[in-house]
């Protein structure tokens, strides 16, 4: 790859980040005051409906201890709770709470919401390959096993 193509990335990809609110931890891009680990684990849950806390650390490639401080917080504010899974005892099973359940379709509402609006200033006829960039540069973070 050429080094004038690396730089070109790497100025975009900067300049994405800030603009849309990546480098703000303590608050998602889609403007909700959460951090950004505990909305990308709301997620996982939601979609799951439930999940193994070591499974939800392997997708947010985040260390177990991290998991369970994240898991934590989520557990303090009522949107999730921590039940033994059955075929394992040690297991640790994450499942949403009806109070979970609203504040998940509501971040995810905020976030259907902001990307419509950022791909709506996107001109049409690029908007397609903008996305199918996005899902290859996704890919491309996908370590080889």
């Amino acid at each position: 790859m050429q080094g004038e193509d690396v730089d070109a990335a790497q100025e975009a990809l900067m300049r994405f980040v800030r603009n849309f609110g990546l480098h703000q931890p303590d608050r998602t891009p889609c403007g909700q005051s959460l951090p950004v680990s505990e909305a990308h684990a709301m997620v996982e849950v939601a979609r799951e409906g439930q999940i193994r806390q070591v499974e939800l650390a392997r997708r947010l490639r985040l260390e177990k201890s991290t998991v369970s401080r994240l898991v934590t917080n989520l557990v303090g504010r009522g949107w999730v709770r921590r039940e033994a899974a059955d075929d394992d005892g040690r297991g640790v099973l994450l499942v949403l709470t009806d109070a979970g359940a609203t504040a998940a379709a509501g971040q995810a509402d905020a976030r259907r919401n902001r990307l419509t609006a950022l791909l709506d200033r996107v001109p049409d006829d690029q908007r397609g390959a903008v996305v199918h960039a996005l899902q290859i540069l996704a890919e491309a973070t996908v370590e080889p096993s």
